[in-house]
């Protein structure tokens, strides 16, 4: 049996398309997850029980994503894309994202930066 081992660039998207579950077992015990102007996580700890808190609220509405860029130099990832979320049949939210993800040589993810903007309309 061949164990599989993804990429940088597939454990990045998969996190910033909310599929957080693939990147657990790459996180840093030491890991940094800055979400800019929010909240800044610190710890495997905290940054998978904000991702189990996130993923709980994508189940409860319909999430639609979209990546328009995906950026791989060395060992940082650069995903960017949109993200709007729907309840019953209505645009609740719509934001217009940007991850930075920051690995070291042994394909551990240290840092995360993410930028969100929502749309207010």
């Amino acid at each position: 049996m061949v164990n599989y081992k993804p990429s940088i660039k597939e454990i990045a998207v998969s996190f910033s398309n909310g599929n957080f579950e693939l990147a657990f077992p790459y996180l840093s015990e030491n890991i940094t997850w800055n979400i800019i102007g929010e909240n800044v996580l610190t710890g495997k700890t905290d940054v998978i029980a904000n991702c189990q808190q996130t993923a709980a609220y994508f189940k409860s509405v319909q999430t639609n994503f979209i990546t328009d860029h995906i950026i791989v130099a060395d060992n940082k990832v650069v995903v960017s894309g949109t993200a709007e979320f729907i309840k019953d049949g209505r645009r609740i939210n719509f934001i217009s994202a940007c991850d930075v993800y920051e690995f070291n040589g042994n394909h551990v993810l240290e840092k995360i930066s993410s930028y969100c903007i929502s749309d207010k309309k």
